[in-house]
This record gives C-alpha cells, structure tokens and sequence, in this order.
C-alpha cells in the first residue's frame, strides 16, 4: 500500500483529519504529509494535523480536528458531547474539549479549551474521545435549559447510550431544589 492510500484510509476512519502522529504510526513519515499538502491533496489545518481532500466531510469532522488540534488525550465535553450525541438540542459556538495536560497550540476561536480536567473516564464515539455521557448532561447544568437535559436523559437511556442507574442519578440531580 502506498503512502497515499494509507493516509486515505487513516483519514476515512478519522473524518477525514490526519494527524503526524498517525501517520508515523501507520509508517508514514511526516514529510510525505507534507509533499502532499505542497500538491494539494492534504490541507494543513495546525500544527501536524491535516485534513485529507478526498475524504468526505462528516457532521463530526470539526469534532475530530478539534481533538486532534489539542492534541494526544484530550477528550470532547460538557455541549460538545450532547452534540455528537444529537441530544438536547444544542448547537454550540466552540467546541469544548478537555485536556488534563498543558496545551502550547494557538488554537482557532471556535475551540474551548478546558484545562485541569482529569481523563481517566472516556467514552468512544464514533472514534471520538468524549467525557461520559452521564458527565456531561450534569456538567451542562445551568447553560442547557432543566427541561432540554431531562429530556436528553430519556433519549439517551432509550437509546441505550447511558444505563439506568446513571439515568436516574442524573434525573434526580436536576430535580429543582424546592425551598
């Protein structure tokens, strides 16, 4: 298999974005990414992420750019992971991804970075790191209307997304506090 066609096939399974350090995993030296991006088949979106032409743009490619902008163990949160998830409908501004590590990247307005935030619990959506679904409806709490985070709950343990225990903690924790 050619460079190309490896880069391709990394860029299908990660929405099209592809990172140096995927590349060299997969045995591609990061000097090929950048001859392809003089020839136009990769565009350099920060530093050591890519994103490949020929692979389709999916609803989730910004998500994965922003992780891979961030960089190794940086995880989606709070509205970012209601958004992959198509639940509560919310449509934020930036995308929210955590890192437990020091992020030195200028990185574009439309990324969140939240930092000090301890990863060791992650979920895997389509090939996206994210904070646990049961996390992040909590952690939405006074930015996602009441209403909007119960009825995401429902859905998402209708869909399996999140058990029934975490669903009823999570319900029982937006109960309005009565005086």
């Amino acid at each position: 298999m050619s460079n190309r066609e490896t880069l391709r096939w990394l860029a299908f399974e990660h929405h099209g974005i592809v990172t140096t350090h995927q590349a060299a995993a997969a045995g591609v030296p990061a000097v090929e990414l950048r001859k392809l991006a003089a020839r136009g088949a990769l565009s350099r979106v920060g530093f050591g992420v890519y994103r490949m032409e020929e692979a389709p743009t999916t609803p989730l490619t910004p998500y994965a750019q922003a992780l891979a902008l961030v960089g190794p163990g940086s995880i989606l949160a709070d509205e970012s992971v209601l958004a992959v998830h198509e639940l509560a409908l919310v449509n934020p501004r930036t995308i929210k991804v955590a890192t437990d590590r020091r992020v030195r990247t200028k990185l574009p307005a439309t990324i969140e970075l939240i930092q000090g935030v301890t990863t060791n619990t992650v979920e895997v959506v389509d090939g996206l790191a994210t904070m646990p679904l049961r996390d992040a409806l909590l952690a939405c709490r006074g930015r996602v209307m009441r209403e909007r985070l119960v009825e995401a709950t429902r859905i998402a343990l209708a869909r399996e997304l999140i058990d029934e225990h975490d669903a009823a903690e999570v319900l029982q924790r937006l109960e309005p506090v009565s005086t």
